[in-house]
């Protein structure tokens, strides 16, 4: 029961998955989210933390891409699996504040223009971006990458870092090892002006659940 969860105990990762797995179940299939706060500060430019992992059993959500590129590029895009690509007609759309997608992809020769969908995708985190992988040449390998289970991370405003790493459904040993492979390539970004601990506070939850806050000694980080 989720009024059992003690706010202020601190449990061991596999623990702490096993009790947000005892909850009874809701009426759909509930993500996983990490809340992880480093020891950064976001205001400094050399302090920014983004970078890309593969999680090694995937997000268990069915990632809709789209791609901005142009002729072949877009094809061979749609071939990888995209779920829209193309070039004017695609960017007017989002101009128009369509965004049923979850990433979005461009080639570097579209990025004048993708500039101009700022206002649209960079209020829901969508912009395309070189570190994220979604500035690239190879848009066929990005979306292969996407579907696979590849997702960004970034530190946000305050210093934490939010993520989906699964599902409630997942074994508890497969959400385990997907958290333990995202916080690994957490820490091997660790801005070289960072100064003590990197790592310095986790807590686990369900969509609809309490958040368990995690022992970081519990941790497995290769």
């Amino acid at each position: 029961m989720q009024e059992l969860v003690d706010s202020d105990m601190t449990y061991e990762l596999k623990d702490a998955v096993d009790i947000i797995k005892s909850f009874p179940a809701a009426k759909f299939d509930e993500s996983v989210e990490i809340a992880l706060r480093i020891g950064v500060d976001p205001k400094k430019s050399d302090q920014q933390v983004r970078s890309t992992v593969f999680l090694p059993h995937g997000t268990g959500k069915e990632v809709r891409v789209v791609v901005l590129a142009k002729g072949d590029k877009a094809k061979e895009a749609l071939d990888a699996g995209a779920d829209h690509a193309g070039d004017a007609e695609l960017i007017e759309k989002i101009k128009g504040g369509w965004t049923d997608f979850d990433a979005v992809i461009a080639t570097p020769d579209m990025m004048r223009e993708v500039g101009k969908l700022g206002k649209v995708l960079g209020p829901r985190g969508l912009m395309p971006a070189p570190k994220a992988g979604t500035v690239t040449t190879d848009a066929k390998k990005a979306v292969e990458d996407l579907k696979k289970g590849k997702i960004e991370f970034k530190v946000d405003k305050n210093g934490v870092i939010n993520n989906s790493v699964g599902k409630v459904s997942f074994t508890a040993e497969n959400l385990v090892e997907n958290i333990e492979s995202l916080l690994s390539a957490i820490s091997k970004v660790k801005p070289a002006t960072a100064k003590g601990q990197f790592l310095r506070s986790l807590s686990v939850a369900s969509t609809m659940g309490a958040g368990l806050k995690i022992e970081l000694n519990s941790l497995s980080l290769s």
